[in-house]
């Protein structure tokens, strides 16, 4: 990779598994797919900005795509909102790396496998209590929809800690998606 297509890179965080892809290749893909015309017409653009968009940043076109002006919306504070409404658009959901350092007596496996069992309690316990009347309110099901993007996010940081035999700072990181889906409700 040349320096001028490090730039061009959406920098993936250190220790993702994500890997890094030219955005412009992203959109020569989707040309592979999709008709440039049909893409123009539906986004109400030129054919000539969706072809500019698929060329690399050195080939002189100087047009930045929308994938790196979302990549660049997902860097600013907050900007995980942005990355969870993509996703959602998409039918899924976002899920953070955990960005965990393996540090002297950080394998609690034990309290990490304690705090996924509490996450799954409390979603049962949504799905109980919402379901206790025979249905289910707008309010309830939001409710409910918020405990399960919790322990998606809750489940997924598990999982990854596994695979990397690393716990630490597991039990701080399901709070904080707690509170996230706490301020979802």
């Amino acid at each position: 990779m040349n320096p001028s297509d490090a730039e061009s890179c959406v920098n993936a965080p250190e220790g993702s598994r994500i890997p890094i892809v030219n955005s412009h290749e992203l959109f020569r893909e989707l040309l592979r797919e999709t008709n440039a015309k049909t893409l123009a017409d539906v986004l109400g653009l030129s054919t000539s900005l969706i072809y500019k968009w698929a060329e690399s940043p050195e080939s002189g076109s100087g047009v930045q795509n929308p994938l790196d002006r979302v990549a660049q919306l997902a860097k600013l504070p907050g900007g995980e909102n942005v990355v969870q409404w993509v996703c959602g658009h998409a039918g899924g959901f976002f899920v953070r790396d955990p960005n965990v350092t393996l540090t002297d007596g950080a394998r609690s496996l034990f309290a990490a496998t304690h705090q996924i069992v509490q996450e799954f309690a409390e979603m049962l316990s949504a799905i109980a209590t919402a379901a206790a009347d025979d249905k289910v309110c707008e309010k309830e099901t939001k409710g409910i929809r918020a405990r399960w993007q919790t322990l998606k996010s809750a489940t997924e940081e598990f999982v990854r800690c596994c695979e990397e035999q690393n716990f630490a700072g597991i039990v701080n990181k399901a709070r904080e998606v707690e509170e996230r889906g706490r301020v979802a409700e």
